[in-house]
């Protein structure tokens, strides 16, 4: 589908992932985990990083558990933890357009809602550093659901909450596993990429795919004028 399409129609209500799509965090995550593992001896490709873009922490955990065993894993997540929390504390960046995207939908009383598969404390722990934590209307973490993304879990809690039927869900998202689990819930997906960058599968599944949140903000702004 081809990112400049109109929307079907204008959504009852937009619902934000976090990390990388809303806050700059995910290279600041693979920082921490990849300088983490260094430290503790594991030499870990950057592919196995990127693979975890998106997942919950249960789903990362058990990964490198499979890879390192489960000791050896849980030490270096704990680590990794102690060299994140510090850049959290500090407040990471907003990725570009999210503020004006946030603000034009404020002004047409848009219901907003967050979609992650960060745990709740410590997203509404980055939200509040960064700002964003007042802008929405209802904050859904992967504490408050049984799966995580791929899983549509998230994001049908979302809708609940704002009181609004899925299918009438506009979803950004930048990670495979978020556009998968939009796609689940049956909500329209628009995938911003930021790390980690579409591949063939992914590009089948047909969504729209932008370079950029004020490219997303266009193709709202199209709709609106629609």
């Amino acid at each position: 589908m081809s990112p400049v399409d109109p929307l079907p129609f204008w959504p009852d209500a937009v619902v934000f992932d976090m990390d990388g799509l809303m806050l700059d965090s995910e290279r600041a995550i693979t920082d921490c985990m990849t300088r983490a593992a260094a430290e503790a001896g594991h030499a870990l490709p950057q592919s196995l990083w990127l693979g975890l873009v998106g997942t919950g922490e249960a789903a990362c955990r058990e990964i490198l558990r499979q890879r390192l065993g489960a000791a050896a894993a849980d030490a270096m997540l704990a680590y990794a933890d102690t060299l994140y929390d510090v850049v959290v504390d500090a407040g990471m960046p907003h990725r570009p357009g999210i503020v004006a995207l946030l603000d034009w939908l404020e002004q047409r009383d848009v219901p907003r809602a967050v979609a992650t598969s960060t745990a709740r404390p410590l997203a509404l722990r980055k939200l509040r550093r960064t700002g964003l934590l007042d802008r929405f209307h209802a904050i859904c973490t992967s504490s408050d659901v049984a799966r995580p993304k791929p899983a549509p879990d998230v994001y049908l809690l979302a809708a609940a909450r704002l009181d609004v039927d899925p299918a009438r869900c506009l979803v950004l998202e930048d990670s495979p596993a978020g556009v998968r689990a939009a796609l689940a819930a049956g909500m329209i997906p628009v995938q911003v990429p930021d790390l980690v960058e579409p591949d063939d599968g992914v590009r089948a599944l047909g969504h729209r795919i932008v370079a950029s949140l004020a490219d997303a903000q266009r193709l709202l702004e199209a709709s609106a004028k629609g």
